[in-house]
């Protein structure tokens, strides 16, 4: 299992398998946020197989968490939180203080993820996800 920094050709075959990702946001956004000077992205290889990827933006003293994707067929292996270890050692190597995401509320495992992983709530985002608010959580590294 590999974590590598995205390139063009890991780009091209996420564009073109988008769907297997579900509910991620759509190619241009995923287009946008590989450009942006601000972000890296990162895929998780299994098998020869690009099984999920992950965005952190950087900011002065912060890490932001954008997304962390994994395939729906390898879903409840172990990827999320392979990937979510790896971008808080990301922040961390980068100097920041912290690190926050926005989560879905209905998204009951990843928040019990981001929990164990010592993320806290720090607050919500009104109807951010259409319906559903968004819980804003953010793991600290120097208190």
């Amino acid at each position: 299992m590999d974590i590598l920094k995205m390139n063009e050709e890991h780009l091209n075959y996420l564009k073109s398998n988008l769907n297997d990702f579900d509910e991620f946001w759509n190619v241009q956004i995923l287009e946008d946020e590989f450009e942006n000077e601000n972000s890296e992205y990162f895929v998780l290889i299994s098998g020869e197989k690009i099984v999920g990827f992950a965005g952190l933006w950087f900011n002065l003293d912060e890490a932001h968490i954008m997304n962390i994707a994994i395939k729906n067929k390898e879903r409840k292996k172990g990827f999320g939180t392979i990937l979510l270890e790896f971008l808080v050692n990301e922040a961390r190597k980068k100097e920041k203080e912290c690190i926050t995401l926005e989560v879905r509320e209905d998204n009951l495992a990843a928040i019990m993820l981001y929990k164990k992983m010592n993320f806290r709530e720090l607050g919500r985002r009104k109807k951010y996800y259409g319906q559903f608010d968004a819980i804003i959580m953010t793991k600290f590294f120097n208190t």
